[in-house]
């Protein structure tokens, strides 16, 4: 069996490692997500040194170890460079990167996922280096990443009652809901009257059951047999942002594989940006932490989005 093997990857993660190596995680399209050793890449001519770095392509040679594995070739094909150029480019990079680490499985190919991150990275770096639409594209990224770890949130339906949500751009006070734990959009009508009755389709969702329960010996003796009604109550999601027109018109584009940018929408897209945000970290499980650099960006450059 070779001790060698060949891989095209791209760099999402690099960490310190013994005196003057890098620990470098990268999403192959031949074997998903792998954890090499670049050695010697931190000394200062080094010819890993660059090739190590965050968001570069490169075809590599790994050779196998006891442990962790050790590149001993690498050619780069491609490198953003224009993403560390501009802030904002560079936290979405990273936000997207993370998206992608969290979805990445080991020892399992996964070209799709691969060539997604690659499209994505090569949007923004290729941006106007405007907040608003490095945003839009951060999104809509998110979005398509998030739809190909089949998580994809529903938005064009109501998830209680199932009909079509069509934006109201007419009515200003327009809202629809948006429940994390519901998977997508809720009519906050069907989320009121739930609310109120505490259930849904009361009619359809009854049962008749002998009171003294099912098998119970004393009950089924009796001829005339008392009964009570069971209730299957349907529990009330928690809505986790109210949305306008503009917002969900947003939502319902993302599927797309291009997005409409309108110099109208202003903060929409931050906003949306941040409802998806919640979505991921409920499915993933873990917070993204390069989302608290957006964060900070926007609290520094409140008008930045405008």
């Amino acid at each position: 069996m070779s001790r060698t093997y060949k891989a095209t990857g791209i760099n999402l993660k690099a960490q310190a490692f013994g005196e003057s190596d890098r620990l470098v995680t990268i999403l192959t399209q031949e074997f998903g997500l792998i954890r090499v050793i670049a050695p010697g890449s931190r000394k200062h001519n080094s010819s890993l040194g660059g090739r190590s770095a965050m968001f570069v392509v490169n075809e590599l040679l790994i050779a196998k170890g006891r442990s962790l594995d050790k590149i001993t070739q690498a050619q780069t094909v491609k490198s953003y460079p224009g993403l560390a150029q501009d802030l904002v480019k560079l936290v979405a990079s990273q936000y997207l990167a993370e998206i992608a680490l969290c979805q990445a499985l080991s020892e399992h190919p996964q070209p799709e996922l691969y060539e997604l991150l690659n499209e994505h990275l090569e949007r923004l770096e290729n941006l106007p280096s405007t907040a608003s639409s490095i945003v839009a594209h951060l999104t809509h990224g998110l979005f398509q990443l998030l739809a190909l770890a089949g998580l994809t949130p529903q938005v064009q339906i109501c998830c209680l009652t199932g009909r079509t949500l069509k934006p109201d751009f007419q009515d200003p006070h327009w809202r629809v809901g948006f429940s994390v734990s519901a998977g997508g959009t809720v009519c906050l009508a069907a989320w009121e009257r739930l609310k109120k009755t505490g259930e849904v389709g009361r009619w359809g969702d009854e049962e008749m059951l002998p009171a003294g329960g099912v098998g119970d010996p004393s009950s089924l003796s009796q001829k005339s047999q008392a009964y009570e009604t069971i209730n299957h109550h349907q529990e009330i999601p928690a809505l986790s942002k109210r949305l306008d027109a503009e917002e969900l018109s947003i939502l319902q584009q993302l599927s797309q594989s291009e997005i409409m940018l309108d110099a109208t929408e202003k903060n929409s897209w931050l906003s949306v940006e941040q409802i998806l945000r919640q979505y991921a970290q409920y499915h993933f499980g873990r917070p993204i932490r390069s989302a608290a650099l957006i964060d900070s960006y926007f609290a520094a450059n409140h008008d930045a989005i405008v």
